[in-house]
């Protein structure tokens, strides 16, 4: 771990983070689901949840955060605060996002893992630590530290494009050296942890959840540099492909790779699997709705959210969406009552696909923890207005 200096000055630089208020909109891409979640069944469900799984996994990356290395380079960000890099707004994001943001992920592999219990033939409970062996806790740091790498490795600005506004070209270079070479670093831990835990199925899932997140930035829904696009050609089986890919993957892995450590029947992994899957759907769909229901939230990466998708699917494209203004395309799909109803239901209907997905689990604290926060993922009555 890192020395007390360090330590204290990597936290002053998330202050001096969380001040700034300098970041470039356009340039930020959306963070994936569960990064801004402020609801308070949300925030009660995730709350409830770290107590039952005996580990404050809101500071699970910040473990990995606090190493030698990375506060190293929280040191060199400080040179690009009142820039207008996007790396900026990653980092805020690790402290900022509130105290359950970025680790929500680890929590429900947790959960799953702690809600399957231990194999009858098990000769090592005794390692287990409020139901959880040891192995289980470190796959679920794993899906922390891959997950944050690639929020990392999404703040490198594409220089070809970068405009005046965006900031000095020196900014710019400095910041995208440190992402790539922080992100690096995170899926190099990340790699590292895989092989100690000696299970080459594992690696093999995780694996294919890390080509599916790049797989993500090469789809109809994104342009050459990433950015969210819509074509005219869009459906909404697009949506849930680039939803799988960029989030529902790692999740729906992580949660059967959790059950594979230890040994349990190919029914409740795959079971595990389907859950985090539906769950990842749910949770993107309520993301998705947000700025349509709510005033406050980011409206980054809209054009290719679930609504607007949804709405194009069923005109038939009779109106171009792509070339309305942000207020134009929210107002339109805020009137399409049958788009919003429709993307309501089948937030709902994901949800109650991930409850069906527990029934093979027995009863316990963990299986309620991880119904609770489906039911606050399906719930909108704390953000509609």
């Amino acid at each position: 771990m890192s020395s007390p200096r360090i330590r204290q000055a990597f936290y002053r630089i998330t202050r001096n983070l969380c001040d700034n208020k300098t970041i470039s909109f356009n340039a930020v891409r959306k963070l994936s689901f569960f990064d801004r979640s402020k609801t308070s069944d949300w925030k009660q469900a995730v709350s409830e949840a770290e107590k039952i799984v005996g580990y404050p996994t809101s500071f699970m990356s910040l473990r990995c955060l606090l190493s030698d290395e990375l506060a190293n380079v929280a040191i060199q960000l400080r040179k690009l605060v009142g820039t207008k890099h996007p790396i900026l707004k990653t980092a805020k994001g690790f402290l900022d996002n509130g105290k359950h943001s970025l680790q929500t992920r680890g929590l429900i592999v947790l959960l799953i893992a702690k809600a399957a219990g231990a194999r009858e033939d098990s000769f090592d409970k005794h390692e287990m630590v409020s139901g959880i062996y040891p192995d289980q806790r470190k796959l679920a740091e794993i899906t922390e530290m891959i997950h944050t790498a690639n929020l990392v490795h999404k703040g490198v600005v594409n220089l070809d494009n970068l405009q005046e506004t965006n900031g000095s070209l020196n900014d710019m270079e400095f910041g995208n050296k440190i992402a790539v070479l922080s992100g690096d670093f995170l899926l190099t831990s990340a790699s590292t942890g895989l092989a100690e835990l000696n299970n080459t199925y594992v690696v093999e899932m995780i694996s294919q959840s890390i080509a599916d997140m790049m797989t993500a930035e090469f789809t109809p829904l994104r342009d050459l540099h990433g950015n969210a696009i819509l074509k005219k050609t869009a459906a909404f089986t697009d949506w849930e492909r680039q939803t799988f890919l960029q989030a529902g993957s790692l999740l729906s892995n992580s949660c059967k790779a959790a059950l594979e450590l230890v040994g349990h029947e190919d029914e409740l992994k795959q079971a595990a699997a389907d859950f985090g899957k539906n769950l990842a759907y749910a949770r993107q769909m309520h993301e998705d709705l947000l700025p349509f229901i709510s005033p406050t939230v980011d409206i980054n990466g809209i054009i290719s959210s679930s609504p607007v998708i949804k709405h194009t699917e069923i005109y038939n494209n009779e109106e171009d969406v792509s070339s309305m203004s942000i207020d134009e395309l929210i107002s339109t799909i805020q009137n399409d009552t049958e788009t919003l109803d429709w993307c309501i239901w089948k937030c709902a209907e994901y949800g109650q696909n991930a409850v069906d997905n527990l029934k093979l689990f027995e009863s316990s604290d963990a299986k309620n923890a991880l119904n609770r926060i489906v039911q606050a993922t399906t719930n909108f009555k704390q953000t509609k207005s």
